[in-house]
Order: structure tokens, then sequence, then C-alpha cells
């Protein structure tokens, strides 16, 4: 430790710093997050669904959770967005052709790019369509994606497509490329931007909920004062009068709620 004129101590030698955080290993996170429901840590296998937030999860692991919240202890902080299976989309997913591997150190993707056979290991970034649920490859869907065409068919009455509609290269379905296209398995920064969407676009429908009930009951209540002023007697009538009503004229603050033979 020095002092003894042999060697010469540093300040790392003398410093007690802060040990650095064990960083978990990627290729663990990889594995778990592409090769396995995201709630019931299994194997993935179809049906295969995601969420807005592009999480993986196995459908039958899903319908346990809503049936019983408690199935999964964790289930809350995984999927606790995800209230019935409207809030996630099944996949269309495409097998892997290629024959396993023997003795290989790395799993076989069981998935891959139906465009550029790209294996979805978590290598490159995948990305599917909420109207269709056909995965591709982002690179894959962005080289051969094609707008749709504008003019709707004769007949139709559908608006003309916008700019931004395009048609999914697999089943030729509209799908809104600002929109439409979700990333699986999204980075922390874009999850977090990807839940900051879902939670702006459920606000609206919660307001435009509660707005409907509000006009409901308002009508109800109007209604039933319309019955109650229509079952009223002339005399209970009589006490909701008008201040200015012309048989009160003759009347001064002196003789007001009195009775007088000369008025």
């Amino acid at each position: 430790m020095g002092n003894d004129g042999g060697s010469i101590p540093d300040r790392r030698d003398l410093v007690k710093t802060k040990a650095k955080a064990e960083q978990a290993d990627k290729q663990n996170q990889i594995l778990a997050k592409w090769f396995y429901c995201a709630l019931s840590k299994k194997p993935l296998q179809d049906p295969v669904v995601s969420c807005e937030l592009g999480k993986l999860y196995n459908k039958d692991a899903i319908v346990e959770y809503l049936l019983d919240k408690t199935v999964y202890g964790d289930g809350a902080r995984i999927c606790g967005h995800v209230k019935s299976l409207k809030d996630v989309t099944q996949l269309r997913l495409t097998h892997n052709p290629a024959p396993p591997v023997a003795n290989s150190d790395k799993p076989q993707a069981a998935y891959v790019c139906p465009l550029t056979l790209k294996e979805m290991n978590g290598a490159l970034p995948f990305v599917y369509l909420s109207t269709c649920g056909c995965v591709f490859s982002a690179a894959g869907l962005r080289a051969i994606a094609t707008p749709a065409e504008n003019t709707p068919p004769s007949g139709s009455n559908s608006p003309p497509a916008s700019k931004s509609t395009y048609s999914c290269p697999q089943c030729s379905k509209p799908y809104d490329r600002l929109t439409d296209v979700r990333t699986l398995n999204p980075m922390p920064e874009e999850e977090a931007g990807m839940r900051e969407v879902m939670e702006e676009e459920a606000a609206p429908k919660t307001n435009a909920t509660m707005a409907t009930l509000t006009r409901k009951v308002a009508l109800s209540l109007a209604e039933e004062e319309q019955k109650r002023k229509g079952k009223m007697t002339e005399a209970v009538a009589s006490l909701y009068a008008p201040k200015n009503n012309s048989s009160n004229k003759k009347e001064t603050f002196m003789t007001r709620g009195t009775f007088t033979r000369y008025a």
C-alpha cells in the first residue's frame, strides 16, 4: 500500500469509490423479450398477441389474466393497461422455414420477416400493423411498402385515401404509416412515447362517455320535471305563478297576502 519506498499509491488505492452496478446480461434480456411471453414467461407459441406498447404475449396467458388478475403476480405491472382482448392485436407471424441448427449456442428464432426472411430474434427492429396484425422487419416494410390507391373503387362510399395511407405488402389491407405501425419490444425511450400516445387516445374516449351520460341524465331529469308539473293541481300550480300576474295588480305592500273586500 506504499510507504515502503517501493510503490507510489494513487487515488484509486486511497479513496473508496462506489462500485459500478452490475449490468444485466443483454443476451438474456433479448431472449426474454423475443422468445418468451412477457406475462407467463413461457416460450412464445401461436396465437401470439401484442399490446399498444409492443410487448409479446401468448394469447392464452392474456385470457387467463383477464379472467383472474391474480393468476400472475406481476400482471398488473406488465400489462395493467390491457383491460380486454380489444386492447391487444393478434399477430400474423411467418414461421421460420430454415431447419433447426444442431449444437448451436444461440437459439433459432421461430419467426421471420416474410419480406426479407430476417429472423425475429432481437438483432433487427420489427414492427406490426395494428389494422391487420402482419409483422415485418422495420427495414423491409420501409423498402417495400407502397401507398394505397387514392381513388376509391366505383360505387364505394369510402373517402379517398390520404397521403399517409399505405397498403400492407402481405394482405393488402390499408394502414396509416403514421399511426398504425407499432414497434415490437421498443427501447425504453420509444416505449415511453408509445405510452403517452396510448394514454392520450384513451382520455377523449372517457370524456366523451362522461358527456354522453351527463346528457342522458339531464334529459331524464327534464322529462320527470315535465311529468311532475303536469300532475299538479290548480292550487299547487298557483303557488308557482309569476310575480307579475295580472290578478295581483290591485294589491299593495299593505294588503298583499291579506283578505280585503275592497280589492
